[in-house]
């Protein structure tokens, strides 16, 4: 099995979409504090994430960050749990499996990109089984309030650029303070039809 099929199979089962890519993934509950169009400001509560760091440019650093968090979730863990897998994707059996959810979370640090998968809710700090890849980290991120903005089409480093400055001019135009860098929020797998895609760009406010 080739990486790239891998990964669109390793994707499908994750994401829990047909092949034009409906997902049903549980995502992290929040509430909407102001709207405006396609801008929104959000509360989430604590989430906890699996978090991994990966050199080079954002086309260049997806893969490779969401096979080695699709390996974590998939049993490359600490669980003791054997569960059969319900689709043919990765092989090994052992450990626990845990649920997709979304989105998947992608930051610009430097010359390198962080991808965070979040982890489902009834999962606490104590009881989610620990990686085995010592490049996956798993932390929790407090309550927080979030800028977002949500988009269409390709979920490319130019419209990350794009959108990010959209967010950033509609957040100086309401009065906000932005205190975090824009990140990017994938909701679909990449072979999703580009129109019927969710993506968003995040931005941590006062």
């Amino acid at each position: 099995m080739t990486s790239t099929l891998f990964l669109l199979l390793t994707a499908l089962t994750l994401m829990s979409c047909s092949v034009i890519g409906k997902r049903t993934a549980a995502e992290p509950p929040y509430s909407v504090e102001h709207r405006d169009g396609d801008f929104e400001i959000r509360s989430y509560g604590p989430v906890i994430v699996a978090s991994t760091v990966v050199n080079g440019s954002y086309g260049q650093t997806s893969n490779k960050a969401f096979g080695r968090l699709a390996g974590y979730i998939f049993g490359r863990n600490t669980g003791k749990q054997k569960i059969s897998m319900t689709a043919p994707v990765i092989q090994e059996a052992e450990g626990e499996k845990i649920a997709m959810t979304a989105p998947v979370i992608q930051a610009k640090e430097g010359s390198a990109w962080r991808m965070e998968f979040v982890m489902p809710e009834e999962y606490t700090m104590e009881t989610l089984p620990k990686p085995l890849d010592p490049e996956i980290s798993i932390r929790e991120i407090a309550p927080r309030k979030v800028a977002s903005v949500r988009y269409t089409g390709l979920h490319s480093a130019r419209n990350i650029d794009r959108w990010s400055a959209k967010l950033t001019a509609w957040l100086d135009q309401e009065g906000y303070r932005a205190i975090s860098p824009p990140r990017a929020a994938s909701y679909d797998p990449p072979w999703t039809i580009p129109f019927l895609r969710r993506n968003e760009i995040h931005i941590d406010v006062e």
